[in-house]
């Protein structure tokens, strides 16, 4: 790699903060480098030819390492949240690793954003978690500026899907004490503001700032200035001092699209006053040329993005499931697993374009053209289990990327025009993709279409045996009504 002291390197550039942070680098004239465990989630996102892209993990010193060669500035985005048990410790020894890289590399500064969070006092293990690895990254030899935020507000933030789904579905709603505490928001824009505006700072900072909004609210507060800004009545929100985190977790899962694991940190974290202690941070960078916006402003601005379709990064960009080393469908004899599929195969009379709109837009407020009670049910019980549920949708109504999440799938590959791959991510014995094909062909198109699924053990032979008689009609009408919706468009 050449020696650059304008190279940025951007962890985690593949999620929520990530990819929106790298876009606003590019445009500030920085060289931009990402490192990332699977670069072709990176195929479609309109910066992807404008960055270096380098594979590997951050768990990995030596590719950590060699990602660090020549880097100025290393932002550090990734977190381990709603991974599961053990991720206190892998996200501390994670931070060590890059650390260690950081210093042997000679990366003049490490930029992190973590979570604010009170002084003195037990933490929730999520906050314990992004305390500790700040104080790791702090400790290292590299000057490390650690801002510490609230309740990100913005478009596909899980914060404000949270906020939005609970206010819109529920006019009277339960909830624990935490509803009571205090809040800081503040805008995804003012994030990524102060993220960016670190490369400014001077080479000797090495410390934390705390960053908001400076407009403390509630989080009953916020919902119903939500349900306001919305058209909606006032909600009703019931402090029950016997809801606990845990069942507040399972409650919200089954309301909103965020899943249990994904619900429960947020939650924790939910239990302490999150406001900032000073405004410190105005000493080395100004505030936004029009202010701070609060947090009417900033729902505001999240609602626009939405009905513009103009969502640039989702909270589901995280894959739940599924490692790179897992076999795919299109491996060579299925990788000698035992297989159960469902194929069919229709003519059609519109061109490979229109056909190709139809597919690229299913899901999400178009649902999947078959049986939508059997598709919601199915989505219900994924969240009954604590899986994701139906109710994702997706980041945009036409246009779909490799690595995002469309409702309760994965979208694994796109090949614009020929061929859409999808993972599922419902809790299953077993491996699951449904795969949508389009072929030109004399008089129109043909479309295809496979549902794929890999049985684990008995209990997935048993799974597919009791779904089989429905797959026959969904799936038959699926492939019909696809077809139809092209010809109706053509």
């Amino acid at each position: 790699m050449e020696k650059d002291d304008d190279v940025v390197l951007v962890t985690g550039a593949t999620g929520y903060i990530g990819g929106r942070l790298v876009p606003r680098l590019l445009d500030a004239g920085h060289r931009v480098r990402v490192l990332v465990r699977s670069p072709e989630k990176l195929r479609d996102v309109p910066w992807g030819q404008d960055v270096e892209i380098v594979q590997g993990d951050l768990t990995d010193q030596d590719s950590t390492a060699a990602a660090c060669q020549s880097v100025s500035t290393l932002y550090y985005l990734v977190h381990a949240m709603g991974s599961g048990g053990g991720f206190e410790q892998r996200e501390a020894e994670t931070a060590r690793t890059v650390a260690r890289a950081a210093e042997q590399s000679s990366v003049r500064q490490i930029v992190y954003l973590g979570g604010l969070h009170p002084a003195s006092g037990q933490l929730s293990e999520h906050l314990r978690s992004r305390k500790a690895v700040g104080d790791v990254l702090l400790d290292s030899t590299v000057p490390t500026v650690v801002f510490q935020a609230g309740v990100v507000i913005g478009s596909g933030s899980a914060s404000f899907e949270m906020i939005r789904h609970l206010s819109d579905v529920l006019p009277v709603m339960p909830a624990p004490r935490w509803v009571k505490n205090r809040i800081e928001p503040i805008s995804v824009r003012d994030v990524l503001h102060y993220l960016v505006g670190a490369l400014s700072l001077p080479p000797d900072v090495n410390r934390a700032f705390d960053i908001g909004s400076k407009d403390v609210l509630t989080y009953a507060e916020m919902m119903n200035q939500y349900a306001l800004i919305s058209g909606l009545p006032s909600r009703k929100v019931l402090a029950l001092p016997v809801l606990t985190p845990h069942l507040a977790g399972h409650w919200v899962n089954l309301v909103t699209p965020i899943p249990r694991k994904m619900a429960m940190p947020l939650i924790e974290s939910l239990q302490y006053d999150a406001v900032t202690k000073d405004s410190d941070i105005d000493r080395y960078i100004e505030r936004p040329s029009d202010g701070l916006a609060s947090y009417r402003e900033a729902v505001d601005l999240a609602l626009d993005k939405m009905r513009e379709g103009q969502v640039e990064t989702r909270w589901a960009a995280a894959s739940q499931g599924t490692p790179a080393s897992d076999p795919l469908p299109t491996d060579p004899q299925w990788a000698g697993h035992t297989v159960f599929l469902d194929h069919r195969q229709r003519q059609c009379t519109a061109n490979a374009a229109q056909l190709w709109d139809v597919v690229e837009g299913i899901g999400g407020r178009n649902g999947w053209y078959s049986w939508p009670v059997a598709w919601a049910a199915r989505g219900w019980l994924d969240k009954l289990a604590g899986g994701v549920g139906l109710r994702r949708g997706r980041r945009d109504p036409d246009r779909l990327r490799t690595g995002e999440s469309l409702d309760f799938w994965r979208v694994e590959e796109v090949v614009r025009g020929e061929r859409l791959r999808l993972r599922a991510e419902m809790r299953l014995p077993g491996k699951a993709w449904l795969e949508l094909c389009v072929d030109e062909a004399d008089g129109g198109s043909q479309y295809t279409q496979r549902a794929i699924f890999f049985p684990r053990g008995l209990a997935g032979r048993l799974y597919w045996l009791s779904v089989l008689p429905f797959h026959g009609p969904i799936f038959a009408s699926m492939a019909r009504n696809i077809v139809s919706a092209a010809e109706r468009n053509a």
